[in-house]
C-alpha cells in the first residue's frame, strides 16, 4: 500500500493506463505539457496522486512515490511510431474527460483505450491523398495560378503523397523521403521550363515556381513546428530541442531535393528563369477562399473530424486575413506571419475547449497557408541561377528571409497560445503543475 492508500496491483494498472494514454498522445504530436498534465489528471482520477512524469521526444516515464520504506513504482514506455491522427487525439481527450468526471471505471477505461488505439483511421487512404491534392490545388490558387496550373499542382501533390507512402513502407528514412518528395515538383517545374523554352508559352501564363512552392508547403505542413514552439514556451527544452532538430533535418531534405534537381537542370542546359508575378492572387476573395481550403484540406488529410476540419478552415481564413492586413500596413513578412500565427494560436486555445476539438489540429492546420514555400524555392533557384544579379548572396538572403518567416510563425503560435490559456476555463492543478517549470526564474 503506497502513500495514496492504493494497493500495488491497482497502482500498477493505473500507471499502465496513464502510460499508454501518454504514449498515444505523444505519437500524435501533443505537446509535452499537455501529455504531462493529462497523465497526472488521469492518475488522480483513479486515486493515484503521488506521481511524477518525465516526457522526452521518444519516451515517457511515470513513477509513483510510495513512501520512504518502499521502492518507487516506475514504468517507462517508448514511443515507437508517430502517426498523425487528430480523431484519435480527440477520442483520447474525451476518454480522459469521462474518467475525470467519474463516468469510467478502470477496467472500462482500459477497454476503451484498447478500442481507440486499435481502431483504423476514420478515412480511407485514398481520401487522404484526395485531401492533399485539394490542398495543393488551393495553394496554387492562393499564389495566383490559373486553372491549368491548379490541376497540375493537385496532380503533383497526389504523386508526392503516393510516392512518399510507398517509400516509407519500404523503410526509407524520413529525410530521404523528403528529398524524393521535393524532387518530384522540381522535376515538373524543370519540365515546364523546358516546355516554355521550346513552345514560346509565356512564363507568366504557366509559372513553374508555383508547382514547386506547392510541393514545398505540402512537405512542410504537419512538421513539429507547433509542438516545438509550445514545448519551448512551457519549459520542456529537451523535447523542444528534439522536435526542432527533426524539423531542421526534414526541411534540409526539402532543400537538398530541390537544390539537386535545379543544379542538374542548370548543368544540362535547361533555360532557367523564374516568374516575376505576384506571390499571391490579386483577388482578396480568392485568397480567403483558398486559405480556407488549404487549412481545411490539411486537417482532413491528418484525419481530423468534420467539426475540427471546419474550425481549422475558419481559423486558417482568419489567420490569412490578419496576415494580409499586416502586410498592407508594411509590417514585413516575418512580422505579418508572426501576427497571423498569434491569432491562430489564440483562437485554437479559445475554440478547442468550447467546441471539443484538439487545439493542436486547429493550430497546425491554421498556419499552413502562411508557410514560406515560394520564398524557399526562390532562394534555392537564385543559388543555382547563372544570372549575374543572382547568386550566392541573393539566394542566401532569400532563404534567411524564409527562415525568418518560419521563426515568426513559431513565435506567433507561442504568444497566441500563452495569451489564450487564461481565456479558457480555470486551469486545474495538474495543468498548473505541468506548466510550473515555464515560470521558473533562473536568477532565484
Amino acid at each position: 500500500m503506497g502513500t495514496d492508500g492504493v494497493d500495488s496491483s491497482r497502482a500498477r494498472a493505473v500507471l499502465d493506463l496513464t502510460l499508454r494514454v501518454g504514449e498515444a498522445l505523444l505519437s500524435t504530436g501533443a505537446s509535452a505539457s499537455d501529455v504531462t498534465a493529462t497523465v497526472l489528471r488521469l492518475a488522480a482520477a483513479y486515486g493515484v496522486t503521488s506521481v511524477h512524469v518525465d516526457v522526452t521526444f521518444t519516451s515517457i516515464t511515470v513513477s509513483q512515490h510510495r513512501g520512504h520504506d518502499q521502492d518507487p513504482l516506475t514504468v517507462m514506455r517508448i514511443v515507437k511510431a508517430r502517426t498523425t491522427d487528430y480523431t484519435r487525439l480527440e477520442n483520447l481527450h474525451q476518454l480522459v474527460r469521462d474518467a475525470t468526471d467519474g463516468d469510467l471505471d478502470l477496467a472500462a477505461a482500459r477497454r476503451r483505450l484498447d478500442g481507440i488505439v486499435r481502431a483504423p483511421h476514420p478515412y480511407r487512404r485514398w481520401l487522404v491523398t484526395a485531401a492533399l491534392a485539394g490542398m495543393g490545388a488551393s495553394v496554387a490558387a492562393l499564389f495566383g495560378g490559373g486553372p491549368a496550373l491548379v490541376l497540375l499542382a493537385a496532380a503533383t501533390t497526389a504523386v508526392i503523397d503516393r510516392v512518399q507512402r510507398r517509400l516509407a513502407r519500404k523503410g526509407l528514412p524520413a529525410f530521404f523521403t523528403q528529398v524524393v518528395g521535393a524532387a518530384i515538383p522540381t522535376l515538373v517545374a524543370v519540365g515546364l521550363l523546358f516546355l516554355v523554352s521550346r513552345t514560346g508559352i509565356r512564363l507568366e501564363d504557366l509559372p513553374p515556381s508555383l508547382v514547386v512552392a506547392t510541393g514545398i508547403i505540402v512537405l512542410l505542413a504537419g512538421l513539429s513546428v507547433v509542438g516545438a514552439a509550445l514545448d519551448a514556451l512551457d519549459g520542456y527544452y529537451v523535447t523542444a530541442g528534439a522536435r526542432s532538430f527533426e524539423v531542421l533535418v526534414l526541411t534540409l531534405g526539402i532543400v537538398v531535393g530541390v537544390g539537386v534537381v535545379l543544379a542538374l537542370a542548370s548543368r544540362a542546359g535547361v533555360p532557367m528563369a523564374i516568374s516575376t508575378t505576384t506571390q499571391v492572387s490579386p483577388s482578396i476573395v480568392v485568397q480567403i477562399v483558398a486559405s480556407t481550403a488549404v487549412a481545411g484540406c490539411f486537417a482532413a488529410s491528418a484525419y481530423a473530424g468534420l467539426r475540427a476540419s471546419l474550425v481549422a478552415a475558419g481559423t486558417g481564413a482568419l489567420g490569412w486575413v490578419t496576415f494580409s492586413t499586416a502586410s498592407a500596413l508594411d509590417a514585413g513578412p516575418a512580422a505579418s506571419s508572426a501576427g497571423a500565427a498569434a491569432v491562430v494560436g489564440l483562437l485554437a486555445q479559445v475554440l478547442s475547449e468550447r467546441l471539443r476539438v484538439p487545439s493542436l489540429a486547429v493550430t497546425t492546420a491554421g498556419i499552413v497557408p502562411l508557410l514560406p514555400g515560394l520564398a524557399v524555392y526562390r532562394g534555392l533557384f537564385q543559388l543555382v541561377d547563372p544570372e549575374p544579379m543572382s547568386g550566392l548572396a541573393t539566394g542566401l538572403t532569400t532563404l534567411f528571409g524564409a527562415a525568418g518567416v518560419g521563426m515568426g510563425l513559431a513565435i506567433g503560435v507561442s504568444l497566441g497560445t500563452y495569451a489564450g490559456r487564461p481565456l479558457r476555463s480555470r486551469m486545474d492543478r495538474w495543468q498548473q503543475r505541468a506548466l510550473r517549470r515555464s515560470r521558473a526564474d533562473a536568477r532565484e
